[in-house]
């Protein structure tokens, strides 16, 4: 990082010598003056620093390219902006300076100040975005306004280049002036609503200033996301690695589920179903007073970028309720707390349940079928791993075969797999994919991205995870009429358990209604029972569901196994990948190598009924 302490012909073209030569360009200026440049990018968004303007500076944080003027040595900065546009104005045909600044106290409007018969369409575009801010936020009613003037910066401000200056050196001037409307009578900040308000005018200005670029420069950009900052400031990666950290301090599904499944297994099957022992956890490695501590006291307020911000609030919570849940386990506060954590079953979803039990019968088990184990399965894992580090040699992942675990289950890229566990080889072929082909590949495609969170998974991750991983039964001809059944048994059990079923009464109506068997049965309650009632079962059909309708929407499908998110997080996760930042996944399943796997998903697309994925 440069230190400027003041303004020479020297130290301003130590400033442009590094413009040309560094990827991104940082630079302390006078007055608490700061520069930020990453290369190549044909403007500038500019702020001037002022007294008693809480928050305004933070408008501009968040670019690619901007300048915090000092509040001293004008002359300097006058001399900076000429030498950088005339440096770079003859690569681009042109040079935007867009300065951001606060009107006065009690104004309702936005005013675009520039040259309006030049930029017609362009200053359009900006002024349209920032008067449909009324729809997003009621009760604002501002209103946005396009000045032609040449006097483009604040009233009482002497300009930072003026227009006749500005077209010797290829430069074309053009500012906005905001509304303080998120800050009080005494200039304090209301900073909910300034944090939305921010998040809401970035995009607004990005996608003027792409159009600019689009009709006015050489400059091609994909689309207005690519735009944001391609480097992260150092504090976004500091948080993002305390709260990977604090996720890692323990593992919630393995703290959750109970110890003595086998035990309670058992019992309950000698006493035809009458007696059940408590459910037994695993002592806390965390206290959850300290760790809730550390939560709480990382600065997510300070993160200016909107996409970071918006996902580090998203996990903060998440992690807060899981921490919580696992100070409550065995009590109805767990209960209530998996209700926010998972939303619950809603009644489309608990419809589409009840239609999947009515079209697809139970396969009755046979007892000459050949069966493999738990070995025979950690075999057929190992070789997908193979296969794995064929495309990616850092690619590390362990078996782990354990009497105390009630489910498969990938933990933190691990596989755990019951001593007991028994499957036919069509059902472990489809739980390879399941669980290999697609938590633990999407694991590692998240380790092998800049952001921690993609490996541990963004919050409420979990139903694309899930929705991801029954596709790939389905695509492997895999999907089985049992196990589709049982997805949607889950989500019923889910729905009695909302309406105050017990353990016992919710497996008498999966036996005795949805003509589950017994074991079955016993399985879907006992996961949903554990921890005091835990619905993350639901999320698997709920999943499904949801991966559905993305894909008949024209949704792309490998782009999702590039780590742990959400469908909801699409969006931010092609804006994060369009500047850079993230990268496509270094692993693909095996599945996707197959010949109809196309076929397939477009049957999915063009609206196949849940009920005829099942495999033949």
């Amino acid at each position: 990082m440069l230190d400027i302490s003041t303004f020479s012909d020297k130290s301003i073209k130590q400033i442009l010598t590094n413009l040309t030569t560094e990827e991104e360009l940082n630079a302390k200026l006078p007055g608490g003056g700061f520069l930020h440049i990453e290369k190549d990018l044909p403007y500038l968004v500019i702020y001037r620093k002022k007294k008693d303007d809480k928050g305004a500076s933070r408008l501009v944080h968040s670019e690619a390219s901007y300048l915090i003027a000092g509040d001293e040595d004008l002359k300097g900065y006058q001399d900076l902006l000429f030498g950088i546009s005339n440096q770079l104005s003859p690569i681009f045909k042109t040079y935007m300076f867009f300065e951001i600044y606060t009107g006065e106290p009690g104004i309702n409007q936005f005013i675009i100040k520039g040259p309006e018969e030049k930029l017609t369409s362009t200053l359009e575009i900006l002024r349209k975005e920032l008067e449909a801010i009324n729809s997003t936020f009621s009760g604002l009613y501002l209103q946005a306004k396009i000045k032609d003037t040449p006097h483009r910066h604040a009233e009482g401000d002497e300009p930072l280049m003026d227009i006749d200056k500005a077209k010797k050196c290829g430069a074309v001037i053009i500012s906005l002036e905001v509304p303080p409307i998120f800050r009080d009578e005494e200039g304090n900040l209301y900073p909910v609503f300034f944090r939305n308000f921010r998040d809401y005018i970035i995009p607004a200005i990005h996608k003027f200033i792409f159009d600019y670029l689009r009709v006015q420069t050489s400059f091609v950009a994909a689309n207005y996301n690519s735009l944001g900052p391609k480097y992260l400031k150092q504090k976004v990666f500091e948080i993002d690695k305390k709260l990977a950290q604090i996720e890692n301090s323990y593992q919630f599904l393995w703290l959750v589920s109970p110890s003595n499944i086998y035990d309670i297994k058992k019992t309950f099957f000698e006493s035809n179903y009458e007696k059940l022992l408590d459910y037994h956890y695993r002592l806390l490695p965390i206290d959850p007073d300290v760790l809730k501590r550390e939560l709480f006291n990382l600065k997510i307020e300070d993160v200016d970028d909107p996409a970071m911000s918006f996902l580090f609030r998203e996990k903060r919570e998440e992690l807060d309720q899981q921490i919580t849940m696992l100070n409550e386990r065995g009590t109805r506060n767990f209960f209530y707390n998996s209700i926010r954590l998972y939303k619950g079953v809603d009644r489309i979803l608990c419809s589409e349940a009840e239609q999947l039990l009515h079209e697809v019968e139970e396969v009755p088990f046979e007892k000459s079928e050949e069966l493999i184990d738990s070995k025979a399965f950690s075999s057929l894992a190992r070789k997908e791993f193979d296969y794995f580090r064929k495309q990616d040699e850092n690619f590390k992942c362990k078996v782990h075969i354990r009497k105390d675990v009630n489910i498969m289950m990938v933990s933190q890229g691990e596989l755990y797999i019951p001593e007991d566990y028994k499957m036919n080889p069509k059902e472990s072929e489809a739980l390879i994919q399941h669980e290999v082909g697609t938590h633990v590949l999407t694991f590692h495609n998240g380790s092998r991205q800049p952001l921690k969170q993609l490996s541990i998974g963004l919050a409420d991750y979990d139903p694309l995870q899930e929705g991801l991983a029954v596709m790939s039964e389905y695509l492997v001809d895999g999907l089985t009429p049992n196990r589709l059944r049982t997805l949607a048994g889950r989500v019923i059990a889910g729905n009695a358990l909302m309406e105050g079923g017990d353990f016992r009464e919710i497996f008498r109506l999966l036996l005795e209604k949805y003509n589950f068997s017994p074991i079955r049965s016993f399985n879907i309650t006992s996961r949903i029972m554990q921890g005091g009632g835990f619905l993350k079962d639901i999320i698997y059909l709920k999943g499904l569901v949801e991966l559905r309708k993305y894909l008949q929407d024209g949704g792309e499908y490998e782009p999702l196994l590039a780590g742990k998110f959400g469908i909801k997080h699409i969006k931010i996760i092609k804006e994060l990948t369009d500047r850079k930042i993230l990268n496509p996944g270094v692993l693909r399943p095996s599945y996707l190598l197959t010949e109809d796997v196309t076929e397939k998903l477009n049957l999915i697309r063009e609206g196949l009924p849940l009920s005829q994925m099942v495999s033949k």
